[in-house]
């Protein structure tokens, strides 16, 4: 039990916002045999005092630290005890607060903080898996809680995600999985996006050994493992973080800053030290507790903007006149050099929607220090083309092409996330117009285009078997549904697209500038056509044309490099469910004439069809085999 100067030493680091290990000190920790230490941040709190099931709920009243703004005691418990605060302010109003540092959380009705062992026993020894920026990024989006269900309705445990997850993301050839929200959260209809146990994984599917044993199943299977964190806001429940000690505390107090009025919850006070402390502990807690590889940071957009989801003139501007959040912009930036000292093959992803700038530049540099953002703008054009009839969508052709004019401004993760197949925005493949077979034909264009363009990928669970009903949370994955043909052979394509991403570098290698990527048509709106080629670091060099229309185009010419080409996938394949329509595979591109005119490959293009090509060897080299 640290005393005096290094009490001391911990508290100033704390008030000051550099402490990234508070749940070291706050919250509740064995002492000795049978005795437990709780401390509590409370500053404006008259008194304060801890009841639970070791006194009978009678309360006992906890001594104030030096600073007097934390409360600490020493009493006797036992693991699995339930406690709570009990906060009595200046005015005489009593309040009960679960512990905000708690590492475990009883389940509904009481929400109460559970005594617990220190979270470094539960240290994940599994490798951690560090980024590259060269190497294949799939990420598979899934929200355990609904996943999968058992028949009863009743949730899948971490440990039986860990036998039929884990394995189906291996066998699926994903690199990464990506956890919506596990930090503990009352409200189920959130998602796990109001979070109330910034220190705890939910309980709902076991305890934090079961949760530490997932992501070191994940690893061992070679699979990074990225949970989303959210630091942005929080809910109003009366016994979490919501005025904890009578008043804002954790939230800001100012006026224009206190609330997402359109989430009905409260925002973080950032540059407030002590709550500053609190996120970046709660951060490194993921990795130094469970030991995952990354972070997708929720909501970073109103974060940054004093504006955000209100009018134009209904804030306060910042020191300079304008309309960012300085204090939380600085806390982000040390929020990311934090992570990169402690962790430097981290991957830190942003949620953010708008033209901020440097998101991904280092912040030695003047940037916010992610390593990538999500590229809504091309998941929201790209999703508006396909929503389109193809007799249609000569209009939006631009749609398919204008992520190219800044793809390369910042370091990009392509998301079809789960915000995009709720709220009757429809699944990935009903988003798709077209009769039956077409509607599946179109995902895999849409998906074919996806894993060439720049970009790293991320799709949310139930696309590869083309589920048509919109996500529920309340509900399990309809894997049934690949018990019928379209569906099962939906999965065979997305299986083998995963693994051929992985496996051909001109897909991944190069994506931040212009050396991997070739426009070969561009602008051929009337039959709704793109075409491009992506180039690896040695020089290896893939084409890929896509059909957009509802009309096959049995001799579409493409601008080559002399050479021989081969189709090495072909999404209208009937092996993935398409027609077959395409029988010719293999290409010699020469200049026949000896003029200078371009190199055309002639070729059939299926209606609704993505194809990738590969330039094998230059066409002088194939006529010496």
């Amino acid at each position: 039990m640290r005393r005096g100067n290094s009490i001391n030493r911990t508290l100033n680091d704390f008030h000051a916002g550099k402490d990234c290990k508070a749940y070291d000190f706050f919250g509740c920790h064995p002492v000795s045999d049978g005795k437990f230490t709780f401390r509590v941040w409370a500053p404006r709190a008259f008194k304060v005092f801890v009841t639970g099931t070791f006194s009978n709920w009678n309360e006992i009243e906890m001594s104030e630290l030096a600073d007097n703004e934390c409360f600490e005691i020493t009493v006797a418990a036992e693991e699995g005890d339930k406690y709570r605060y009990i906060i009595e302010t200046s005015d005489g109003r009593r309040i009960s607060k679960a512990d905000p540092y708690a590492f475990l959380f009883s389940l509904p009705p009481d929400w109460a903080s559970v005594v617990y062992v220190q979270p470094q026993m539960l240290k994940n020894d599994s490798l951690f898996l560090p980024l590259k920026y060269d190497e294949p990024v799939n990420i598979y989006e899934v929200n355990l809680l609904s996943w999968k269900r058992h028949k009863d309705g009743s949730y899948y445990t971490y440990k039986e995600l860990s036998k039929e997850l884990v394995p189906y993301v291996r066998d699926m050839g994903y690199t990464h999985v990506e956890f919506m929200p596990v930090n503990e959260f009352p409200f189920d209809g959130s998602w796990g996006y109001q979070v109330t146990g910034y220190f705890s994984v939910t309980s709902r599917m076991g305890t934090p050994e079961d949760f530490s044993a997932l992501v070191d199943d994940f690893h061992k299977n070679n699979i990074s493992v990225i949970v989303d964190w959210v630091p942005a806001h929080f809910p109003k429940d009366d016994w979490g973080l919501y005025e904890f000690d009578g008043a804002p505390l954790y939230e800001c107090p100012l006026w224009d800053r206190m609330e997402h009025s359109g989430w009905g919850t409260r925002k973080f006070d950032f540059g407030r030290g002590e709550v500053d402390s609190f996120l970046l502990s709660s951060a490194h807690f993921l990795f130094d507790v469970y030991g995952i590889d990354g972070l997708r940071v929720d909501a970073v957009a109103s974060m940054l903007y004093l504006n955000y989801d209100r009018a134009d003139d209904d804030f306060t501007p910042n020191e300079n006149g304008g309309n960012t959040n300085t204090e939380a912009i600085a806390f982000i930036k040390k929020l990311n050099s934090s992570l990169k000292k402690s962790y430097p093959g981290a991957i830190i992803i942003a949620e953010e929607s708008t033209a901020f700038p440097k998101i991904t530049e280092k912040t030695e540099n003047g940037g916010l220090g992610f390593d990538y953002k999500w590229n809504m703008g091309w998941m929201n054009d790209v999703l508006f083309y396909c929503r389109q009839d193809p007799y249609f969508r000569n209009h939006h052709h631009e749609k398919l092409t204008f992520s190219m004019v800044y793809s390369f401004g910042e370091k990009y993760v392509l998301p079809l996330s789960h915000d995009e197949v709720v709220h009757v925005k429809g699944s990935i493949v009903n988003k798709m117009p077209g009769e039956y077979a077409d509607k599946f034909a179109g995902e895999r264009a849409l998906l074919g285009f996806m894993y060439a363009h720049p970009g790293k990928k991320l799709n949310f669970m139930g696309y590869e078997f083309s589920q048509f009903k919109e996500w529920d949370y309340r509900t399990g994955l309809e894997f049934f549904l690949k018990d019928f043909e379209f569906h099962n052979k939906m999965s065979v394509f997305v299986k083998e697209l995963n693994f051929f991403y992985r496996a051909n570098a001109p897909l991944y290698e190069i994506e931040n500038d212009w050396t991997g990527f070739k426009w070969l048509i561009v602008d051929d709106k009337y039959h709704n056509v793109i075409a491009f080629s992506r180039q690896s670091l040695s020089g290896e060099n893939i084409v890929v044309v896509i059909n957009f229309s509802g009309i096959d185009l049995p001799d579409y010419k493409i601008p080559v490099e002399q050479g021989k080409y081969r189709v090495i996938l072909n999404t209208d394949d009937k092996k993935f469910g398409g027609r077959g329509v395409l029988r010719k595979k293999s290409y010699i591109i020469g200049n026949q004439t000896g003029k200078s005119e371009e190199n055309l490959l002639n070729i059939y293009l299926p209606k609704l069809t993505c194809l990738y090509i590969n330039k094998e060897i230059l066409l002088g080299d194939f006529k010496q085999c």
